[in-house]
């Protein structure tokens, strides 16, 4: 049991708290008194998270494929909270740098790890008959992920690779966000046209991403790293940490979209347009769009060939080379 000095103490640092509130010490604690106990399923609002799954059909892997979207847009959230606090610090110390760079990555990683239950955990014939009622509905739409992008590092690095060579850092926020590489996979695959899908979200979203994009302009995760002292950006632990993050957010995680879609979408050489009419053959694949978050700390060829490995070893492991 703590001693009375202990207890006095605490006491003492309470009333210094609650001082300014307008109220004394003794009110707060009548609260406490009259306070019900808190309980597990209170505190995370366990019956509203269990009432969040409402099917549009009757096919029963749909719930399926709601549940594991809504898991993925929480780990987004954890995403997103690791890195609003490297883009908020100003203390340049790596230690922090690589810990929230490893809880970013841990993220990453057990979203990369749990993609099989899209993968293998649906039905085929249900996926492609639930999925008409859910037009123009698409996984596209994850503002969150847009947002872990753009936190993540300088607009110009997210333009699409064919222009990227024609912009700078000293364009506009607007100007490289009209030519960010995502749009093109939400183009109709037959008519070149911008699907429902891109234009309800550029509707929902865009002064969102323009506004955010303009408040971490110069302190992305990419720009916190360029302004670190040379020793501090030398340091090895945190190069692999920013370089496995390049790799679990754009290829490894691209790449586990690309077998899902690839399991449901690709038949008998033809392939069915993904939902909302995005090209996903086109838009997935990571060698194709080439997307970089921290591209300083790789060579030439290793940029030129990025993500190809990686698509060779899950669809043509033929092609892959034994390692050295």
């Amino acid at each position: 049991m703590k001693n009375k000095e202990q207890i006095e103490s605490q006491i003492s640092k309470l009333q210094e708290k609650y001082k300014d509130s307008g109220q004394d010490l003794s009110s707060y604690l009548d609260g406490l008194l009259y306070q019900r106990y808190l309980t597990y399923w209170d505190y995370i609002h366990l019956d509203t998270l269990l009432s969040l799954q409402v099917p549009r059909t009757y096919f029963p892997d749909e719930e399926i494929f709601i549940m594991y979207h809504q898991i993925t847009e929480l780990y987004f959230k954890l995403i997103l909270h690791e890195q609003k606090q490297l883009v908020d610090d100003k203390s340049q110390n790596v230690d922090f740098f690589i810990e929230k760079a490893r809880r970013i990555n841990s993220y990453f990683q057990a979203l990369i790890s749990s993609f099989s239950i899209m993968i293998k955990g649906m039905e085929r014939e249900q996926f492609l008959q639930y999925r008409m009622a859910l037009l123009p509905a698409s996984g596209f739409q994850s503002a969150q992920y847009r947002m872990i992008e753009i936190y993540a590092t300088s607009m110009e690095n997210l333009v699409h690779h064919t222009e990227r060579g024609q912009f700078s850092s000293e364009d506009s926020i607007e100007e490289l966000y009209e030519n960010i590489y995502w749009k093109r996979g939400a183009t109709d695959a037959d008519t070149g046209e911008k699907t429902l899908t891109l234009k309800q979200f550029e509707y929902r979203y865009t002064p969102r991403f323009i506004r955010i994009a303009k408040q971490v302009e110069g302190s992305t995760i990419w720009d916190k790293y360029l302004q670190l002292t040379q020793e501090k950006q030398d340091n090895k632990a945190l190069i692999k940490a920013l370089k496995t993050l390049d790799l679990n957010a754009n290829v490894n995680w691209p790449l586990m979209h690309f077998g899902s879609a690839h399991r449901y979408l690709a038949k008998d050489k033809k392939n069915i347009n993904a939902t909302g009419g995005t090209n996903w053959k086109e838009y997935l694949p990571p060698s194709f769009q080439k997307v970089v978050f921290f591209p300083n700390l790789y060579t030439k060829e290793e940029l030129n060939n990025w993500g190809k490995e990686w698509v060779d070893h899950i669809f043509n492991p033929e092609k892959v080379s034994k390692p050295k």
